[in-house]
């Protein structure tokens, strides 16, 4: 235990509070692993300093809506994004980072500082305009006013930037609230948004939960997200529910990866990107399955449910997308999962890897990178 040395208190250091933006920082924490019920305590918060409150709201992350309740404003979630890419993503690696270099070389973002002759239909912007000038000088033996000619035109050599596609599923199960799972999924999930706004700008990028069932989440309904309570504690589990005519209680904390693997391929059957890649993250083994129009729960973990997800799983890949694979593992009751997410990557083609919530991001940041590096023939 660190040793902690108290004293009295006397008045010859001023006391700092908190700026309004480490307020916030701190209740951004908080909603990452338990969603926007967070939000709901900043009532309590403001009876007691409305002082705080009031610098929360002028501060501009925060905003109440026209209910009276406390939301996270666009700036508030731009912040949060932006601190998640920072803490999982060392900055000073920057410049390796890059934008999803290829080894095709055409029309691209990434200026080399080799040059090459002008050719019809080279980006203007990207001509070189030193070596350019120095061609016109050589050819007209010096002096002045400068002609240029059509031969003398140099533009710097670029590289092809392929653009891709992603999905991240995330997993919603009750499990997932346990060590913070769910709080670094989410940070993961939206550093990675912030990373496509600021240099992959041409990337489709779509968050989906799966659960019982899986269903897409915007940037701000994942923030708010938290995992589905456990709501039955049978040692057994065999149910079958209609998704046409569901009872009024449907228990949603189960794991449906074959459902979410289904919606992601639907939603990348829509796009036109050249890569097309699933980023899976999950802390357990497939508990429910589609059948017809039924949703099957099984518990404990059932070969028929691996097995239906590991048909979704070749579907995924016969469609030509990428899939990865991330098992959260805390002890050695997790080597089931390990074994599944194995298989995924036999199935598809694809890579699994399992760590704890604390390594998620730079692993899961390095799969996205190299997911989309191949251009595929179109």
């Amino acid at each position: 235990m660190p040793d902690f040395e108290y004293s009295r208190f006397d008045g010859s250091e001023e006391f700092q509070p908190q700026s309004a933006d480490q307020v916030f920082d701190q209740i951004s924490e908080y909603m990452l692993d338990y969603g926007e019920s967070v939000l709901d305590q900043l009532e309590d918060l403001a009876e007691e300093h409305p002082e705080l409150i009031e610098a929360l709201l002028k501060q501009g992350n925060i905003e109440q809506d026209e209910n009276g309740q406390f939301v996270i404003t666009p700036k508030g979630l731009r912040r949060v994004e932006n601190k998640a890419l920072e803490e999982l993503f060392d900055v000073t690696r920057k410049d390796k980072l890059g934008k999803h270099e290829t080894e095709f070389r055409g029309a691209g973002e990434t200026i080399h500082e080799e040059s090459k002759p002008y050719e019809f239909g080279d980006p203007v912007s990207n001509l070189d305009m030193h070596e350019t000038l120095k061609n016109a000088l050589y050819r007209q033996g010096g002096g002045s006013p400068i002609g240029i000619a059509e031969d003398d035109f140099v533009v710097h050599d670029t590289e092809y930037q392929t653009s891709c596609a992603t999905v991240v599923l995330v997993d919603m199960s009750g499990s997932m609230m346990r060590y913070g799972k769910y709080g670094a999924a989410k940070k993961v999930a939206l550093a990675m948004q912030s990373l496509v706004r600021g240099k992959y700008q041409g990337d489709f990028l779509q968050f989906v939960g799966f659960y019982t069932y899986a269903s897409p989440m915007t940037e701000r309904e994942l923030m708010n997200s938290a995992p589905k309570p456990v709501s039955i504690y049978d040692p057994r589990v065999r149910l079958r529910i209609s998704l046409d005519n569901p009872p009024a209680f449907v228990p949603q904390h189960f794991t449906n990866i074959q459902a979410g693997l289904q919606f992601a391929r639907r939603i990348l059957s829509r796009q036109a990107a050249p890569n097309k890649q699933i980023i899976t993250i999950t802390d357990g083994e497939p508990t429910a399955h589609i059948e017809g129009r039924d949703v099957v729960l099984i518990y404990p973990p059932d070969e028929k449910t691996a097995g239906m997800t590991l048909q979704e799983v070749k579907k995924c890949a016969t469609d030509g997308i990428h899939l990865s694979s991330f098992a959260l593992v805390e002890d050695y009751f997790y080597l089931g999962l390990v074994n599944f997410v194995e298989k995924m990557a036999q199935v598809s083609g694809g890579v699994s890897a399992y760590c704890n919530a604390s390594d998620l991001g730079n692993m899961v940041i390095e799969s996205f990178k190299n997911g989309r590096k191949t251009r595929r023939a179109m």
